[in-house]
């Protein structure tokens, strides 16, 4: 296939090979930082194409660079590889072979078509300067392996300059995207809350301090911090997922343990909480003569898209599907760790219409039921092979 081939029939030449490629993910899913076969099938793949490849990099990392024609911006495409702990459902012929792991999120897809996009820039090296770098990284369903990647250098050496990447999404329908400037998804953090109380015999309450009860005073006033303490505009939940207390029925608890996910789209909205929760849980803990030990795990950072970039990436979408199918849609309250390459460069990470309802290919996220269309791949190989050309070959 010579570079002078339009660029969709070359991506419809590797059809076959991108579905194989995918298929073989599914069937042999990896949790995170397990992901030892899926890095050794890519960086083999990668080696045969002729890249520069680099393995192990926070563990089971693997970076491919494809060198341009002359020197110039340098561009990072990322892809996660990563499994949930679930027992598929889906019945496919391609179906998990390892029972207790599935790929319920689409990473086996945006494995496949990085691959795919690695094949193409490869071929047409000679037609854009700079280099795109290539990132398979582990781990993003946690605990999280875009921030190691990014301390053990893939950000430099070259110096990226802007970085884009793209997940396959249940919510739309095949053909369509999501392209959105600004805050895309939520931070995501965890938070454990113990409360110290004195226990006692349930028919004497007044001789103890019923850390159940504080426990569940608790639960109520930290949904006052969303209802009455954020503005209304500002993206915000606090769950409290898991509530633990006591041992029989007529002791009173002289502890309860309350663990629970925060999450915001702005990160003043997220400092704001991280602060009120230690500050709630501690005050009701007093007022009710107990004490709280609170603990927040900070994790994913919100996903904001540069406008700029944004708008650059809605512009090459509208290339690739019709105009109308390129959607602003609104931002999302889950958590993606593409968040911490965005903070170190300029970039958009765009999602990727994968739902077909006939085929019975409409099951959400993270469920043992997951699976998508998969002639959504071949558009996300044009969007991603267009954002990386278009970027390298741009004046400005």
């Amino acid at each position: 296939m010579h570079a002078e081939t339009p660029l969709r029939e070359e991506i419809r030449a590797l059809d076959e090979q991108l579905v194989a490629d995918r298929r073989h993910f599914h069937q042999h899913p990896e949790l995170g930082f397990q992901e030892h076969e899926t890095a050794a099938y890519v960086a083999e793949r990668l080696r045969a194409l002729g890249i520069e490849t680099q393995t192990g990099i926070a563990q089971t990392g693997v970076v491919g660079l494809i060198q341009g024609s002359e020197p110039g911006r340098v561009v990072l495409l990322r892809a996660d590889m990563d499994a949930l702990p679930l027992t598929e459902e889906t019945g496919a012929a391609y179906t998990s072979q390892r029972p207790g792991v599935h790929h319920a999120c689409g990473h086996d897809g945006h494995t496949a078509i990085l691959l795919a996009v690695a094949e193409v820039l490869m071929r047409r090296r000679a037609e854009f300067p700079g280099a795109v770098k290539l990132v398979f990284q582990p781990a993003e369903e946690g605990p999280g392996g875009a921030e190691p990647m990014i301390a053990a250098g893939v950000m430099e050496q070259p110096h990226v300059d802007a970085c884009f990447g793209l997940h396959l999404l249940n919510e739309l329908p095949v053909g369509a995207m999501m392209v959105r400037g600004g805050p895309l998804q939520a931070s995501a953090d965890d938070f454990e809350i113990i409360v110290h109380g004195v226990g006692g015999h349930g028919a004497a309450p007044h001789q103890t301090v019923d850390a159940v009860a504080i426990g569940a005073a608790i639960v109520g006033e930290l949904q006052r911090i969303v209802s009455r303490e954020v503005d209304p505009l500002d993206g915000a939940v606090i769950s409290v997922g898991s509530f633990h207390g006591g041992i029989r029925h007529n002791i009173i608890a002289d502890r309860a343990t309350l663990v629970g996910t925060i999450r915001a789209l702005n990160p003043a909205t997220r400092d704001l909480l991280h602060r009120r929760i230690a500050e709630v849980a501690r005050g009701v803990a007093e007022a009710g003569r107990a004490t709280a030990e609170v603990t927040i795990n900070p994790g994913y950072p919100v996903t904001v898209n540069d406008v700029a970039m944004a708008a650059f990436a809605r512009s090459v979408a509208e290339t690739v599907v019709p105009p109308a199918n390129v959607l602003e849609g609104r931002p999302i309250m889950g958590a993606e760790d593409m968040s911490f390459f965005l903070n170190a460069a300029p970039g958009c990470y765009v999602l990727v219409g994968s739902r077909n309802e006939a085929r019975n290919l409409h099951h959400p996220h993270h469920s043992a039921l997951f699976d998508f269309d998969e002639a959504s791949l071949p558009i996300g190989v044009e969007l991603l092979t267009k954002l990386a050309l278009g970027y390298l070959t741009r004046e400005g």
